[in-house]
C-alpha cells in the first residue's frame, strides 16, 4: 500500500465520507478526500440540518399566537425571511468549518474539486493531477430528480430554497415524500399559499397509513391544499413570472413558485465508473456487498450512492463500518433492521418498526394500541389539533415490534423508545414501566 500516494482516497466529503476518512486516518492510513464544493455534504449544506432551522423559524408563527393564551401581550409580528435565510446560511459556514477542521486534525489531505477514478488505483482531478491509491471510496450522496417534463426549467429544488431571494405568495410542491411534506409545513407556516402535488394517491409511502393520514388531515385543517392523482403534464411561465401547472385529470394550478420534491437519485454519474466497470444499477446506484465492497478489487462505496437507506446515520454507520473493517482490522457490517426515521412536518411524524399492514403480512396476527389525544399545550392555546400514538405487537409474544407517532415534539420522543424496539422488548415492559407525568411520552406507557 505504501507504493501509492495514499491509503485511502474518499470520492465526497459528505457525512458518510467524513466519516470513513477520520476513522480510517485513526486507524493509521494516509487519506486523502475531494470534495468539489462544500464539506459537509447534503445534510449539512443544503439538506436536514439547515431544513431543520427552517421548520424552528417557521414554528414560531404558532408558538407566538399561542402566546397570547398563556398571558403573554404579543404584538402583532411582521416576518423577515431574509433575517432567517441568512442566519441559516451563516450556520452553515460555521458547520463547514468544522466539518473541515475535522478533517485537518485528522491530517486528511482535502482536494477542494471534482475527482473521477481513472483507473483501479488511481483518480484524476480537476486540475489534471493523477494520484493514486491503494482503495478508492465512492461517497458522493444522491441528488434531486428532476422529471422529464416540458417546462421543468421553471422549477426549482430542495438545493436552491435556502437561498430564495423572497418567499412565494403561492408554492406549488411537486412530490409526497419527507421532503414534500417538510417544505409544505415551513412555507404554509411562514405565510405562504401552499398546494402539494403527488403523481399517487398517498403521501409519505412507507410510513404506517393511520399516521401519515393523520397529517394530510392536520395539514388540510392548517390550510394545505392537496392535489393527488394529479401527474404532471408541463409547466408554463408567464411574462410576469407566474406559473401554471398543467396536471392530468384536474384543473391547472397557478403559482409564483414550483418546489420539485419528486426524489433523488445517487449521485454516480461523472465519476469514472464506466470506465473501470464498477457495476451499478439502472438508476445509478453502486452495486455492493455486505462490507461496502463493489464488484471491482479496491473500490468501496457507501451512503445515498448505493441507495440502501438515504439516511445520515445510516451513512455513517457504514463509512464508520468500512475504514474500521479496511483499516482497524476489524470486519463488520451495519444492521438495517428497526432504523428509525422521522418527517419534520407540522406536526412532525417519527416512526420505527413495522407499519401496521407489514406486521400484518409478515406475522398474521398482531395487536395495535393507539392513542388520540390533545396535548396540554394545544389545549390551553385553544388548539384542536390531535396527536397520535400507535405500538404494534406479535399477538403471541407481545414483543413491540413498530411504533409510529405524530404530534409536537414526537422525533425526539421516538429515539429513546426506538431503543425498546430494537431490543425486543414487549409490550408488557412498557405497561411495567412508571408514567412520567405530566408528559405527552408518558402515552406510550399508557396505551390501551
Amino acid at each position: 500500500m505504501r507504493d501509492f500516494d495514499f491509503d485511502l482516497f474518499v470520492i465526497g466529503a459528505g457525512s458518510g465520507g467524513v466519516r470513513a476518512s477520520r476513522i480510517a486516518a485513526s486507524h493509521g492510513a494516509r487519506v486523502a478526500v475531494a470534495e468539489e464544493y462544500r464539506v459537509g455534504g447534503t445534510c449539512v449544506i443544503r439538506g436536514c440540518v439547515p431544513k431543520k432551522m427552517l421548520v424552528y423559524g417557521a414554528h414560531f408563527a404558532e408558538d407566538l399566537a399561542d402566546a397570547r393564551r398563556f398571558g403573554w401581550d404579543v404584538p402583532d409580528c411582521a416576518f423577515d425571511w431574509k433575517v432567517l435565510r441568512d442566519n441559516v446560511l451563516a450556520d452553515v459556514d460555521r458547520l463547514n468549518g468544522l466539518y473541515q477542521q475535522t478533517l485537518d486534525g485528522n491530517k486528511v489531505t482535502t482536494f477542494h474539486e471534482r475527482a473521477r477514478i481513472s483507473g483501479p488505483n488511481e483518480v484524476i482531478l480537476a486540475s489534471g493531477k493523477t494520484v493514486s491509491a491503494g482503495t478508492i471510496l465512492i461517497a458522493t450522496g444522491s441528488w434531486p430528480i428532476i422529471p422529464d417534463i416540458p417546462g421543468a426549467e421553471h422549477g426549482i429544488t430542495s438545493n436552491e430554497v435556502f437561498h430564495l431571494d423572497a418567499l412565494p405568495k403561492r408554492v406549488a410542491i411537486a412530490g409526497g415524500g419527507y421532503i414534500a411534506n417538510e417544505f409544505a409545513g415551513i412555507f404554509n407556516e411562514l405565510g405562504s399559499e401552499v398546494t402539494l402535488v403527488n403523481r399517487s394517491d398517498q403521501i409519505l409511502r412507507g410510513y404506517d397509513e393511520q399516521i401519515r393520514d393523520k397529517l394530510v388531515e392536520i395539514s388540510t385543517a392548517k390550510g394545505i391544499t392537496f392535489r393527488l392523482n394529479a401527474p404532471f403534464e408541463r409547466v408554463e411561465k408567464a411574462a410576469d413570472g407566474t406559473l401554471t401547472l398543467h396536471v392530468k385529470g384536474g384543473d391547472s394550478i397557478v403559482c409564483d413558485m414550483l418546489i420539485f420534491a419528486t426524489g433523488r437519485k445517487p449521485m454516480s454519474f461523472d465519476l469514472g465508473l464506466e470506465s473501470v466497470g464498477v457495476a451499478m444499477k439502472d438508476n445509478g446506484a453502486i452495486i455492493v456487498d455486505d462490507y461496502n465492497r463493489t464488484n471491482m478489487p479496491g473500490i468501496y462505496a457507501v451512503g445515498d450512492v448505493t441507495d440502501r437507506v438515504q439516511l445520515t446515520p445510516v451513512a455513517i454507520r457504514e463509512g464508520h463500518a468500512f475504514a474500521d473493517t479496511v483499516f482497524g482490522n476489524n470486519p463488520r457490517t451495519v444492521d438495517y433492521d428497526c432504523i428509525p426515521s422521522a418527517v419534520f412536518s407540522h406536526p412532525p411524524i417519527a416512526g420505527v418498526g413495522m407499519t401496521e399492514s407489514e406486521a400484518r403480512k409478515q406475522l398474521g396476527d398482531v395487536k395495535v394500541y393507539t392513542s388520540d389525544f390533545r396535548a396540554m399545550k394545544n389545549v390551553l392555546a385553544g388548539r384542536n389539533e390531535r396527536s397520535l400514538y400507535k405500538m404494534i405487537c406479535d399477538a403471541q409474544t407481545g414483543r413491540v415490534v413498530g411504533l409510529h407517532m405524530i404530534g409536537p415534539d414526537a422525533p425526539e420522543i421516538l429515539q429513546a423508545a426506538a431503543v425498546a424496539v430494537k431490543a425486543g422488548l414487549t409490550k408488557q415492559a412498557f405497561d411495567d414501566t412508571m408514567a412520567l407525568h405530566p408528559s405527552m411520552a408518558e402515552e406510550l406507557v399508557l396505551l390501551k
